[in-house]
């Protein structure tokens, strides 16, 4: 083995060490009283109960799946897509369990301030943020030494996404049916505080905030770290140039290596401000990525025009992050006008703060979609102007922007880390509100979770771009397999003139709509039975309310659980089965259509969601900072936040994982076109 394949296999170990040594120090803190440990572990009851029966229903059809593929379509692509799913999975249950250990740590900090508070639920995050993209870097490049032609292991993408997405769509509409359940009897009927122990629905709740923030991310970010590390080898694979082959694999590891230093260097002292540590973790990440990048393309590409260009296309990637973090942070946080202005409309009602979180969510698409615009211009322009003589500068051109999304997804660990401490401190508030810990405390834990909120928001426009990348560079890689595929067998014409394009547009991006309709029904229904359930026990025993008789938490756990598994399957089936049958009826032009409308639409419509939700959550929490908690206006921006919780957290999220499942299964599946058309 060669030091270009020992490099991210180092990457991903040390990874895996710092990770582990965060653990230990999470799990040596206290984790305060009795009473807290309860209610603890009742949320870890809870998630692992939730996450049993999912698997019951996952496990089955991964099992089915990856025999289908390998057998009918190539044995390397069946053993990919098991990889891909098992380690989603695995992504998804490493990301609950620390967020549920540093939790009750980070509550029990709450009273020595905010810089200890912060220290547990960051390191705790940053385990997650080390350990989820180490297994993606980790998997992908044995599969690929292993079966180094990237297209026979397309699978490990459709494994990586499937599962994601059923642990996107089951956690988000779990935790959003138990939000709005308790948010909509607890704060609007019955006044009483957010996470109030009264409230029967306020277990479900916290069990959602891991089941959906924290597995749910996690499954998130490993897969869109694989998706797009395949698009890039796709893509490079294509162009036949042996030294580039490892080279997005490369790019992989120097942002591993960055992450870990970036984490590292986080302190706890003196805090007064957050987002200030957060904000220089990442700096010193990106630029230790861009300076390892420079080194591994001078040493095992060349000192060439080619190899500069491609270097500029990762430089491009990395400095994309901090343009869209500022671009949504300054559509979601409480400091910027979109925010203030929000919570200032709450004085006229609710349709008025109704409306302008959508506008302003609706104005944040622009700036987003430029800063994309001008990402794959740059990176393209610039690859394919210096490809080298006698190759192909289209190729060359998407291979640049191929590794822009790789770069990007190559700072996942210290995003991811910035990300997962927000439903750690959220959960944190929840501990300290049910056992009594008092105002202090709960202000800690309310400042953490604010700036989480938009952390949370900033990782979510982070996939979504990446997504997007990513898929432009997966739909290339799809027409070149398919005119591979379909040689003296199908002319291909990819124009605008061909009405198979036009009816794959329409129906693509048809498809983020109907799936977003869908999954917001299905928070819906889910959260009408969880209003019903906490209405029946208030009235049933009016001594829940007056504080003499304890909620049943467990019915509520057991109604979210049940509901949200219920609709799991609907979006899932759409986007599996949607360009196979395409495909089959239409051929792949039809396809390529189908793709590039569900990434246009797509990521648009996830993108608003992602923010007007964000900016809802943080207009209330703008106003509950003012004291002003049990006024009109707190009560007008509490429904604010009910109506962006299936936005923000279930259908925004979810999107991201269907464009990319999508395009794997179209790349996988392409050879099954030509099959069932010539029988």
């Amino acid at each position: 083995m060669n030091l270009q394949e020992l490099l991210p296999f180092g990457a991903g170990i040390a990874s895996f060490i710092v990770a582990g040594a965060l653990v230990f120090w999470v799990t040596k803190q206290p984790t305060g009283t009795k009473e807290m440990m309860e209610i603890s572990n009742a949320v870890k009851e809870g998630a692992a109960a939730f996450l049993k029966r999912e698997m019951k229903i996952i496990i089955p059809i991964a099992i089915a799946l990856s025999v289908i593929i390998g057998a009918f379509l190539q044995p390397s692509n069946g053993i990919a897509f098991a990889v891909g799913a098992t380690l989603s999975a695995v992504a998804g249950i490493i990301s609950l369990k620390i967020t549920v250990k540093a939790a009750v740590r980070a509550a029990n900090q709450s009273s020595n301030g905010l810089g200890k508070t912060f220290a547990i639920a960051f390191r705790g995050g940053a385990t997650v943020g080390l350990a989820v993209p180490a297994m993606a870097l980790l998997a992908i490049t044995g599969l690929y030494l292993i079966f180094p032609d990237p297209i026979t292991i397309a699978g490990v993408g459709i494994g990586a996404s499937l599962i994601a997405l059923f642990i996107r769509i089951g956690g988000g509409i779990f935790t959003k049916a138990a939000d709005m359940g308790a948010d909509l009897v607890g704060k609007i009927e019955v006044n009483i505080p957010e996470d109030d122990p009264r409230n029967p629905a306020t277990i479900a709740d916290n069990v959602g905030d891991n089941v959906g923030d924290a597995a749910g991310m996690g499954s998130d970010i490993y897969e869109s770290y694989i998706v797009t590390l395949l698009a890039s080898l796709l893509i490079g694979a294509l162009i036949g140039a042996p030294e580039l082959f490892l080279y997005p694999i490369l790019i992989g590891a120097s942002g591993m290596i960055a992450s870990i230093i970036g984490i590292v260097i986080v302190g706890s002292k003196n805090i007064k401000d957050v987002m200030k540590p957060l904000n220089r973790s990442f700096y010193v990440s990106a630029a230790i990525a861009i300076g390892l990048n420079f080194v591994f393309t001078t040493q095992f590409i060349g000192n060439t025009p080619s190899a500069y260009a491609l270097f500029g296309a990762t430089v491009i990637g990395v400095v994309l992050v901090p343009v869209i973090q500022k671009i949504t942070d300054r559509y979601t946080n409480y400091r910027f006008g979109p925010v203030k202005e929000i919570a200032d409309s709450a004085k006229w009602g609710y349709a008025s703060l109704t409306l302008m979180g959508m506008i302003k969510g609706l104005q944040s698409t622009g700036p987003f979609m430029i800063a994309l615009v001008i990402a794959i211009m740059i990176s393209y322009s610039i690859s394919s102007t210096f490809a080298p003589e006698g190759s192909d500068p289209v190729l060359y051109g998407i291979f640049g922007t191929a590794l822009t999304a790789m770069a990007m997804l190559s700072l996942a660990g210290i995003v991811l880390s910035i990300d997962a401490f927000g439903p750690i401190a959220d959960n944190a508030g929840g501990i300290v509100e049910m056992t009594g810990m008092g105002e202090e405390s709960r202000k800690v834990t309310d400042e953490i979770d604010a700036v989480g909120n938009t952390t949370k928001a900033v990782t979510k426009g982070f996939a979504i771009a990446s997504a997007a990348l990513a898929a432009l560079a997966m739909i290339q890689a799809f027409q070149y397999e398919a005119a591979r595929v379909f040689e003296g067998i199908l002319e291909l014409d990819y124009s605008l003139t061909n009405p198979a394009v036009i009816v794959g547009l329409l129906i693509g991006g048809l498809i983020p709509f109907f799936i977003t309709g869908q999954l917001i029904n299905g928070v819906s229904r889910a959260a009408g039975k969880m209003v019903d359930e906490v209405r029946r026990q208030f009235k049933a025993d009016p001594g829940i309310l007056a504080g003499t008789s304890k909620p049943d938490y467990a019915k509520c756990v057991d109604i979210a659980t049940v509901a949200s598994i219920k609709e799991l399957w609907k979006p899932a089936i759409v986007a599996i089965l949607a360009p196979i049958i395409l495909g089959v009826l239409l051929g792949p032009t039809a396809v390529a259509g189908l793709l590039m409308g569900a990434v246009v639409t797509g990521i648009l419509l996830a993108f608003y969601m992602a923010n007007t939700g964000g900016a809802w959550d943080n207009a209330k929490k703008l106003i509950e900072m003012k004291g002003e908690k049990g006024t009109e206006e707190h009560k007008v921006s509490v429904v604010g936040d009910i109506i962006g919780d299936p936005f923000k957290d279930t259908a925004a999220p979810a999107l991201n994982t269907v464009i990319k499942l999508l395009n794997t299964i179209a790349i996988v599946f392409v050879s099954a076109f030509v099959a069932i058309l010539a029988i």
